[in-house]
């Protein structure tokens, strides 16, 4: 059959189930549709899932981050240091509080921030540490800890795409310091819009509820106080409805992702694509929830730019994205020095990256098909031999 003749295939897709559209319905017909009993359910469901230790929901994994940030005491003049391999938001939200974001460049195999570099670059100003988790696959927790120890830093993980990961066994969420989780309607996990953070105690946990809902305290009927500048960062109930019944499914979710991903890797493997050298992620079926599978184009070989080969891959029914463009080369990074030529392996990854479809409502089939369609553009516009 025709590619171009099969329906359209994106990106990601969400499965939700009848059950929790039902149960949406239910909320709304409940009366109570916004912060209330879904988002309590939701939030000790969450804790249990990471191993009993405090969690707040937000309404972005976007305040998540500069929540969490706050809570660990960051302000101006201090540094943080992440990877320009991320969404725009989590170096933002570094500046939303004032300090200066330092990125680090990534170690190509992983994707993820090289952590020798990352311990080179402490200075006496630095007050935090932001890893990413690009695509679900975790940094070497281990060693992560040991340098922020070694010199007494917080941990801020930016695990929004890492929901139902691993580090040796254990979750990402259930140790370390502050975690932030992200459930936009394309992570693994999703309440639509919203996130969460994992704390480390109930202090932080009532500071986390301030930053939530305008710093305000309320005891009794009619007591009410603000003692810090808080926002309006809480999520809904039917936003919590779909996130407890995304939580029902999330080992399977997992499963079935490593289960594509595998796929992918068998379907590639002597093909077009890598003949011609395209990159492919690392093979991580432990640790990773496979939250996207992520190429790297090798441009030089192509006859064709980046945005050529997803046009040739929308013609064939099929949709693309791009996680992520080095976000250092931004203008409003751009403006404040940074320039080509600072980080080239994520200079060089964030030019030639695009991500295949990889979500659980995929057959194996689906993926066979994009696979065949990545083979025909390389064979067709591929420069082979030396």
């Amino acid at each position: 059959m025709n590619q171009t003749s099969l329906p359209f295939l994106p990106f990601v897709r969400a499965e939700i189930d009848e059950e929790t559209i039902q149960g949406v319905v239910d909320v709304l017909r409940s009366g109570w549709i916004t912060t209330g009993p879904q988002n309590q359910q939701f939030e000790a469901e969450l804790s249990a899932y990471c191993g009993g230790r405090p969690v707040r929901s937000f309404n972005s994994g976007t305040a998540t981050m500069e929540i969490g940030l706050r809570i660990a005491g960051v302000g101006a003049g201090d540094e943080v240091i992440t990877t320009p391999m991320t969404w725009v938001s989590t170096s933002n939200v570094i500046l939303e509080t004032g300090a200066t974001p330092v990125f680090v460049d990534i170690d190509p195999a992983t994707r993820n921030m090289d952590l020798d570099l990352l311990e080179k670059a402490i200075t006496p100003r630095t007050k935090a540490l932001m890893p990413v988790y690009l695509s679900g696959l975790p940094v070497d927790m281990d060693r992560l800890y040991d340098i922020a120890r070694a010199h007494k830093l917080r941990v801020i993980e930016d695990a929004a795409q890492a929901f139902g990961s691993t580090w040796r066994g254990k979750r990402i969420g259930s140790f370390g310091d502050i975690v932030s989780f992200s459930f936009h309607a394309n992570k693994n996990v999703t309440t639509i819009e919203g996130g969460a953070l994992v704390l480390n105690n109930e202090e932080e946990a009532v500071l986390a509820q301030k930053y939530r809902l305008q710093g305000i305290t309320r005891t009794g009927f009619d007591g009410m106080d603000c003692d810090l500048l808080g926002g309006k960062y809480n999520l809904t109930d039917v936003a919590a409805r779909v996130g407890l019944g995304q939580l029902k499914h999330v080992e399977r979710f997992t499963e079935k992702r490593r289960q594509l991903a595998r796929v992918y890797f068998e379907a590639f493997a002597n093909g077009a694509a890598a003949k011609l050298g395209v990159g492919f992620p690392a093979q991580n079926f432990t640790d990773s929830n496979w939250h996207m599978f992520q190429i790297a184009l090798p441009l030089d070989r192509l006859k064709m730019t980046r945005a050529e080969f997803m046009a040739q891959m929308k013609e064939r029914g099929i949709g693309t994205g791009v996680h992520y463009p080095a976000l250092h080369l931004f203008t409003l990074y751009r403006a404040r020095g940074f320039h080509e030529g600072m980080f080239p392996h994520a200079e060089r990854y964030g030019a030639s990256t695009v991500t295949l479809p990889l979500f659980t409502l995929m057959s194996q089939d689906d993926v066979a098909r994009v696979v065949r369609a990545v083979d025909e553009i390389c064979e067709q516009f591929g420069q082979y031999g030396t």
